[in-house]
């Protein structure tokens, strides 16, 4: 591969909330063929925080996210996780969310949320339990032996989240998990996720391409370049919890907006014209 990129640590690397690191890349690339999707990626991931990843299509977002969930190995470089650094080791450590529900319609939304604790060698009557005590906080009391065709998309994903949840310890991996909705149920998940992230304390890792949904719901943001995905940025963010929608309008907060948009659209332009990025 090229030479490699090191993520900027910053200042504030260890204030975002955390007791210790929980996920580190150390210099990690990653090839198919002669396509380079990462190359030279390093940054860490304090326990209990929750880091933002935006930028380009095919940059290599979804890929470390594989990486780190132990479905796919690095070619270079290591990726820590717990302790773990094995591709076997880091394997159902963490619980990931792809973009669409993945619902199976012959289980109900109860069926659904306990596929993952089932795989694990959980009973089902255990299984159950654990999800039924989650339902109502996730908006779906009621809704237990529903069938998916049933449910608009907003409740799929709920469900859909409620099956990562229960399926993690503390470790989870949502690629764009709202990205398949129309904009006002987006909107309204997200503010539902903003406000269940203080309760879960879980170590989160969020890719998305909304900037807002970033600054909502992450401490710190990573911009990735175009591939090989590269670290071109990264930002804290600084809200209070719990956060809220309106927010979002700060003067500090558009500024760093604005400051994010641009490198995005500053590597895209490279892309696109052959520039560096």
């Amino acid at each position: 591969m090229g030479e490699q990129s090191v993520g900027v640590q910053g200042t504030e690397a260890a204030a975002s909330g955390g007791d210790g690191v929980g996920i580190a890349f150390d210099r990690v690339g990653k090839a198919f063929g002669d396509v380079v999707a990462l190359d030279g990626v390093t940054f860490r991931i304090e326990r209990h925080s929750r880091i933002g990843i935006v930028g380009p299509s095919g940059g290599g977002k979804s890929t470390l996210l594989q990486l780190t969930a132990g479905l796919l190995e690095q070619d270079t470089g290591s990726i820590t996780v717990e302790g773990e650094t094995t591709m076997q080791g880091r394997l159902g450590r963490c619980a990931m969310m792809p973009q669409r529900d993945l619902l199976l319609p012959w289980r109900t939304a109860l069926g659904n949320a306990i596929a993952g604790l089932q795989a694990q060698g959980v009973s089902r009557s255990e299984a159950m339990a654990r999800a039924r005590a989650l339902f109502a906080e996730f908006g779906l009391a009621g809704f237990e032996r529903a069938w998916p065709a049933t449910l608009s998309g907003g409740m799929r994903q709920r469900v859909a989240f409620a099956r990562t949840v229960l399926a993690a310890s503390d470790l989870l991996l949502l690629d764009e998990p709202f990205g398949a909705l129309d904009a006002l149920t987006r909107t309204g998940l997200q503010r539902w996720l903003a406000n269940l992230w203080e309760r879960l304390g879980a170590t989160c890792l969020l890719v998305t391409h909304d900037l807002d949904e970033a600054l909502l719901l992450a401490d710190r943001i990573y911009v990735l370049s175009p591939r090989p995905g590269t670290i071109r940025l990264e930002r804290a963010v600084p809200l209070e919890r719990p956060r809220r929608l309106e927010m979002l309008a700060r003067p500090e907060i558009v500024a760093l907006k604005g400051e994010l948009l641009a490198s995005l659209l500053d590597a895209e332009t490279g892309a696109m014209t052959g520039g560096a990025a």
